[in-house]
């Protein structure tokens, strides 16, 4: 990785932009400085057009500014966050910033100004590093270092949102008045700036507005979840087909082999990959990935391709890493699968959104009582949750441009709400018996199972949009054996 000579606070590049303290150059020589600021060919970009999302951004603008006439409304895109000393993390915008914009730029800030009969929008962004003061190659964010960024006037071409320079709006939220509302959690600077023109309580609305905007989905956010479960349906096939490579190292591999799906595919996982095998897979969130994948044992791989306009599947499959389920793992699994046809069948227009839950716990209940590892009636079972030893999670949740979307909507519009067309959920059910467990017999002992599928509300019942990956255990069998030869 290459050193930058940069300083780098904004009020320094206003006046000089410094060496970095250890850096190799110590200065710059005014002739080096008279040909870097030289000789460069117009790279504008002419003709633009809007991207694909435009005209639903729009749409989603309009019906915010419906929803709070009069006030101005700040959404922030967030800043590069630190790994390590001079390296960020790769940033990803804050999905109601990206939502409202179809924008993914660090630093961008949508700001809907109260006009007379509703808002004006803004997209406050930062422009094309400077040459003037030579920013392009010795700031460390600089066009040389980092790449091209968007001029303003191209911004507006794109997000059909006129555009300004965001280094001038800290001091334009300072002298603002009347009310205001801002997402908090993504942009210190800007909170800062208004730090004495807005409350907790009524930024908090604002944040649970965006969450519940989000629960039913528009025509180009279930064409994105199609496309993120297609891809993830061919990121499961890539990792079948190298399990043997898998066995000689470790999870990781399977963990990489998916990434590269994502990546070519898409902008990224939509959440850290779990590839849980054996035992592993009795933890829900085993993300570190490290450990052995051995013939006879389950894989649970809980993985989602984000494509790249920030929309991602979520999708489980728990598969028998030599191709073939024993009698104990199919028993186990057929129960889950059993339990997750249950839930996919209650996903319906009117149903309440407890009900998939509901129906998959009910028939893991029933299995358990079956195997006597609880004492019935069922319904004593259920009533005190004591099928939740084994079962642990809800059985699903919405699903979108966060993988649990729509997370701050208010309890009765979500967990206690009403299915609608539109809406996207997982159903993912599961069994987990974990290897310290000595209330089960020992063979259960360290089987992990979870079946998850990304469910789509519609008007006369439901589309499962992960389909294309088999569920049913005798047809993961024939599956794993066609993709291995």
């Amino acid at each position: 990785m290459a050193e930058e000579l940069t300083p780098s606070t904004p009020e320094e590049e206003e006046q000089q932009i410094k060496p970095r303290k250890n850096g190799l150059y110590p200065a710059v020589s005014d002739e080096l400085a008279e040909s870097m600021a030289s000789g460069w060919a117009d790279t504008d970009l002419h003709d633009l057009q809007p991207i694909a999302q435009a005209p639903h951004t729009a749409e989603r603008r309009a019906a915010l500014s419906r929803s709070f006439p009069g006030e101005r409304l700040v959404i922030p895109a967030g800043n590069l966050r630190t790994r390590s000393n001079d390296t960020e993390y790769s940033f990803r915008a804050a999905t109601e910033y990206a939502y409202l914009t179809g924008d993914q730029t660090e630093d961008g800030v949508l700001v809907l100004e109260p006009t007379g009969d509703g808002h004006r929008a803004t997209v406050y962004l930062l422009p094309r590093s400077d040459r003037e003061n030579g920013e392009f190659w010795l700031s460390g964010q600089g066009e040389l270092w980092v790449g091209r960024r968007h001029s303003l006037g191209e911004a507006e071409q794109l997000l059909g949102i006129p555009a300004k320079d965001v280094r001038e709006l800290a001091d334009q939220l300072r002298e603002a008045t009347g009310p205001v509302r801002v997402v908090r959690g993504h942009d210190a600077g800007i909170e800062a700036a208004l730090t004495d023109k807005v409350t907790a309580e009524r930024d908090e609305e604002l944040r649970v507005h965006l969450s519940e905007a989000r629960l039913v989905k528009d025509a180009f956010e279930i064409a994105e979840l199609q496309k993120a479960c297609d891809s993830t349906a061919r990121g499961f096939e890539d990792v079948v087909k190298v399990l043997d490579k898998a066995e000689a190292t470790s999870e990781r591999y399977i963990e990489g082999t998916f990434f590269l799906r994502a990546r070519v595919e898409g902008n990224d996982v939509g959440y850290g990959s779990i590839c849980a095998a054996g035992e592993h897979a009795t933890t829900l969130h085993w993300v570190r990935n490290d450990g052995a994948v051995r013939s006879g044992e389950l894989l649970l791989l809980d993985a989602g391709v984000e494509t790249t306009e920030l929309y991602t599947a979520d999708v489980t499959r728990t598969l028998p890493i030599n191709g073939r389920y024993s009698d104990l793992q199919r028993k186990i699994y057929d129960a889950v699968y059993d339990a997750q046809e249950a839930g996919i069948a209650a996903v319906r227009p009117g149903g309440k959104f407890r009900d998939f839950h509901d129906a998959s716990q009910r028939v893991l209940a029933e299995r358990l009582v079956e195997w006597g590892l609880l004492e019935g009636p069922v319904e004593r079972v259920l009533e005190l949750g004591l099928q939740r030893r084994w079962t642990l999670h809800g059985t699903g949740h919405m699903l979108g441009m966060d993988v649990h979307d729509c997370a701050a909507a208010r309890t009765e519009s979500y967990v206690d709400g009403t299915l609608e067309p539109g809406m996207c959920l997982t159903v993912e059910p599961g069994l987990y018996f974990q290897v310290d467990d000595l209330t089960v017999p020992e063979e259960y002992r360290g089987i992990g199972v979870r079946i998850e599928d990304d469910i789509l509300v519609t008007e006369d019942g439901n589309r499962n949009l992960s389909a294309a990956l088999p569920r049913r255990s005798d047809e993961v069998e024939a599956w794993m054996a066609a993709l291995r030869g």
